[in-house]
């Protein structure tokens, strides 16, 4: 099999390493090799020749979390409110002319004129479509098609453009955050649709996460779902035209998980982290809508001695229809936690004191369900201990996780999560919810610029919006944006992908001052979240860092 083959055969298993591969790890197994940067690579094996998938066997971080699209259910106030259309405008005519902007999503409708100029030209600079393989990959890839701008604009051309570049956004929702970002004015019209229609765009289609993982975290079929890995080598796509071209790159991140130790330490998180870090690159990521989800449990054993009444009862309700579901437990430091499970009909799972890299699987004998416990003592990139809980079939009622003390506890607090709401078959919700701690993964990412939701309208914050802080007190969001009822070119959309498409625009508008205008030509993501940060709105009634709308503040006009 040829490496694009083993890539894309739901017969090898995708892993992310960031450590050089010990030849005794592969001897006898095919596998293939796809490179992300200096530290991160991508290999797929042959799954026929390893052991079931197990996160007590392999490593948590090796394995790709799933990420699902952060967008929840004509009027430009959105763009007004946030101080984009005012700077527009003379004297800054900031237009985010120079500027390239990526969107690493569900694709882009190309033949729509929001992304042309006004001679009618596409201002796409490249399209990667990695669901398409009739074509040819883009150089150092081996899977998916590369289209360019030439052959975008001889589709544009033709009486049939989807014969000469067949790349689609059959879901909408890369199509409605790029509009909202770096959309164009509808020629012959007056609607004014993006914050920087000067810029020209990278679209990475991603594809669809492999079936194998699809069934592991008991998705529903019909759910869009997309690999770490695949979001990762968007990524390096988008950001090698800052060299090709030599102009500054905004990646916009619409997606998000509530997989992950919430501090900012997966493999997606480092590797963006690396990437903001960059000289004129701007990372922006979205904050979720899982604010209001009751996904999030926070919990706190008593400190001192580790009796036997020092537990926690952790009540999860589960509808009717629900096919399965992970929940993840991370602990803190230096404590350590025993768990047993109770079903709504009463059978439990004795109290189990985990070792490293165990794994427990029990079937309930009157009910269908079976649960699967794997325990990682010393989760590799937090440092931290992680309980996965798979439960598979779980019937209908309250299910109780009561977590104990195992010794003396010295600080005592985990927390729980939930899959994200998208990920789940049926209502599915702790009785006992946090609403903090509910950004999603990618955005504790420490470098990058991350964004909470408002309603501009009536200046509220949105209910659904993710809120920080992280899992360990650092500050996430950045600030909140307005991301209710935003115009897009496929109407009004809610959600925290559009608040995060509104600072990707503002970020071009800003790259566009700094480096293409040369005022600060050596810029990075980090420093413009700072300017960003210190021209933010502020309110004299709340206390600062803020949870919920951004730590330092709201983007809105003066």
């Amino acid at each position: 099999m040829t490496c694009q083959e083993k890539a894309l055969s739901n017969d090898f298993v995708d892993f992310i390493i960031d450590f050089k591969l010990p030849e005794q790890f592969v001897d006898g197994i095919e596998y293939c090799i796809q490179p992300v940067n200096e530290v991160f690579n991508i290999i797929y094996m042959d799954r026929n020749s390893l052991p079931p998938i197990s996160m007590a066997l392999y490593e948590y971080p090796n394995n790709p979390n799933l990420y699902g699209l952060m967008q929840g259910e004509f009027d430009p106030t959105a763009l007004i409110e946030s101080g984009i259309v005012q700077v527009q405008r003379p004297p800054l005519s900031l237009t985010g002319e120079g500027v390239i902007f990526a969107c690493i999503d569900t694709g882009v409708e190309y033949t729509n004129e929001v992304f042309r100029d006004s001679a009618g030209r596409s201002r796409i600079l490249a399209i990667w479509d990695q669901s398409i393989q009739e074509g040819t990959p883009p150089e150092g890839f081996v899977y998916g098609t590369e289209y360019t701008r030439e052959e975008i604009n001889s589709a544009l051309n033709s009486e049939n453009p989807y014969e000469i570049v067949p790349s689609r956004d059959e879901i909408g929702h890369g199509t409605s955050l790029t509009s909202v970002a770096v959309g164009s004015s509808l020629q012959g019209g007056n609607a004014f649709l993006g914050a920087a229609p000067d810029a020209e765009i990278v679209v990475v289609k991603l594809k669809d996460c492999k079936q194998y993982l699809r069934d592991y975290y008991l998705l529903p079929e019909d759910v869009p779902a997309y690999q770490e890995n695949d979001i990762m080598l968007g990524v390096k796509y988008a950001e090698s035209f800052a060299v090709t071209f030599k102009r500054p790159v905004v990646i916009c991140i619409g997606l998000g998980t509530n997989m992950g130790d919430h501090t900012g330490k997966t493999g997606l998180s480092r590797y963006l982290n690396s990437v903001a870090t960059l000289r004129s690159r701007g990372v922006v990521i979205c904050g979720g809508n899982e604010g209001n989800a009751a996904h999030h449990y926070e919990g706190k054993l008593e400190q001192g001695a580790g009796l036997s009444n020092n537990y926690r009862d952790v009540e999860i309700r589960v509808a009717e229809g629900q096919i399965g579901f992970f929940l993840e437990l991370w602990g803190s430091v230096p404590d350590s936690f025993n768990i047993s499970v109770r079903s709504p009909g009463g059978e439990t799972i004795p109290r189990l004191r985990l070792g490293i890299g165990q794994s427990v699987t029990h079937g309930f004998v009157y009910e269908r369900t079976r649960v699967t416990i794997d325990s990682v003592l010393v989760e590799p990139g937090s440092g931290e201990e992680l309980i996965i809980f798979r439960f598979q079939q779980p019937t209908a009622g309250i299910w109780m996780v009561r977590v104990y003390a195992d010794g003396i506890i010295h600080n005592g607090e985990f927390n729980m999560w939930l899959p994200i709401t998208q990920f789940m078959e049926a209502e599915t919700f702790f009785l006992q919810p946090n609403p903090y701690t509910t950004l999603t993964g990618p955005a504790y990412t420490q470098s990058a610029i991350t964004v909470s939701t408002y309603n501009d309208a009536n200046n509220s914050f949105y209910i659904g919006s993710g809120r920080g802080f992280t899992r360990t007190g650092g500050i996430k969001p950045d600030f909140a944006a307005p991301g209710v009822n935003v115009s897009t070119i496929n109407g009004p959309q809610t959600g925290s992908c559009y608040a995060a498409a509104i600072t990707a625009g503002a970020v071009a508008q800003f790259m566009q001052w700094a480096v293409v205008e040369q005022n600060d030509i050596l810029i990075s993501s980090n420093e413009i979240k700072n300017y960003f940060i210190r021209g933010a709105i502020r309110s004299s009634d709340m206390a600062y860092p803020n949870r919920e709308w951004g730590a330092y503040g709201i983007i809105v006009s003066s």
